[in-house]
């Protein structure tokens, strides 16, 4: 019995031997794929912060070899004028064009594509070319059935019939006829938080509260970078339920810790998500500045970019909407916009826009320095979104 007894104990100890070797191989094994993982993510890391870098040093040296003429045009987004569209390019080193129904509302597939390829064989860097398609009320291109089979329903009917998946595949469907077409930016999606419906903005938006319409926002967001179309994200501050700014001016009473708690959450989820742009409305935002329009107010766009961290392109909305026109001339409401923090002017009074700004940096009244940082940031769009690449 004794012998049997120093088996059995020789056994149980050779057991536990090879229980504690394999949990010790295991867990070697686990160190090392750990370590194999964290080496991987490291060499990863370090290979975009390469690329980042060499892309960094790329834009730098392009905005180097530019004229002063050649930067103050990348930053107006023009809306696409009905005579000399070839020339204007050419002439103004326009950023990009703006098509807006009357562009597309006679034109095929063909035609359209062809007008859009000339556009970016004029220039000598690619343009960003817009089109608001928003989807419901506001769509360029859908409302054309040469263009589009149907026009592109809104998000909050998108919604009704299919959830959050028929949101992203609707994304996916504007994004696919843009691209064909040639248009790289649909100018959407409005994350105004609206839920009264008699309000302006309601139609437009996805209807929902804060937290519905920021879930909205995360998945256009994320779909149109999987799909690598250009995101603009509007009209910050936040639109709410305030009337009209396209025929009159607009003042907004809300506390700016309301904004922050209920209108600035869509936004900050949108930049979380990796948005491209962000468009600035013209409504005066009392708590803000009372004094100007957001476009051109510094206190907004310090917001932006201080307090939301958005480093991407801040655009204006269409210059020559009531609520800015009627609040300051054209030739002066470019350089405001500059100066005022926008790294992209919507206009079609870039004509009259263009030389002063130009004229405003060689005084010293318009830093080159912000002209620089703001023509940067408009080239690393286009670069993300592959123009660069197609010159």
């Amino acid at each position: 019995m004794k012998g049997k007894g120093k088996i059995v104990s020789g056994l149980i100890i050779i057991l536990i031997g090879i229980c504690i070797g394999t949990v010790w191989a295991f867990n070697c094994k686990q160190d090392t794929k750990t370590a194999t993982t964290a080496a991987t993510e490291s060499s990863t890391q370090a290979t975009t912060s390469s690329t980042s870098k060499k892309e960094e040093k790329g834009i730098s040296a392009m905005v180097d070899q530019m004229s002063l003429e050649e930067k103050v045009g990348q930053l107006f987004f023009a809306r696409t004028p009905q005579e000399n569209q070839i020339s204007d390019i050419q002439d103004y080193h326009l950023g990009g064009y703006v098509l807006f129904g009357e562009d597309t509302e006679n034109e095929t597939k063909a035609s359209l594509q062809e007008k859009i390829q000339s556009f970016q064989e004029a220039s000598d860097i690619p343009l960003l070319i817009g089109s608001d398609e928003e989807g419901g009320t506001v769509t360029r291109v859908s409302n054309n059935p040469e263009l589009v089979d149907q026009p592109f329903k809104s998000p909050q009917e998108i919604y009704a019939e299919n959830g959050w998946q028929g949101i992203i595949d609707d994304t996916k469907q504007k994004a696919a006829v843009l691209d064909e077409l040639g248009i790289n930016v649909g100018l959407f999606p409005d994350v105004d938080v609206s839920t009264d419906e008699e309000s302006f903005i309601y139609d437009r938006t996805i209807g929902m509260d804060a937290k519905g319409t920021s879930k909205y926002v995360e998945n256009v967001v994320k779909t149109l970078q999987e799909v690598n179309s250009g995101s603009t994200l509007k009209h910050f501050p936040g639109y709410g339920n305030n009337r009209d700014s396209h025929v009159e001016i607009v003042t907004d009473d809300r506390s700016l810790e309301e904004l922050r708690k209920n209108d600035f959450l869509p936004f900050e989820a949108g930049v979380e998500a990796g948005a491209d742009s962000i468009l600035v409305s013209h409504n005066i935002v009392s708590s803000i500045d009372p004094d100007v329009p957001a476009s051109i107010s510094p206190a907004v766009h310090k917001i932006l970019r201080d307090e939301l961290n958005f480093d991407g392109v801040v655009m204006t909305d269409d210059m020559d909407m009531a609520g800015l026109a009627d609040f300051i001339s054209q030739e002066e409401a470019g350089l405001a916009a500059l100066k005022a923090g926008n790294d992209l002017v919507m206009s079609s009074s870039y004509q009259e826009q263009i030389p002063a700004v130009i004229q405003a940096v060689k005084e010293g009244d318009f830093s080159e320095k912000e002209l620089d940082a703001s023509v940067a940031r408009v080239l690393h769009w286009k670069q993300d979104q592959g123009l660069l690449l197609k010159k």
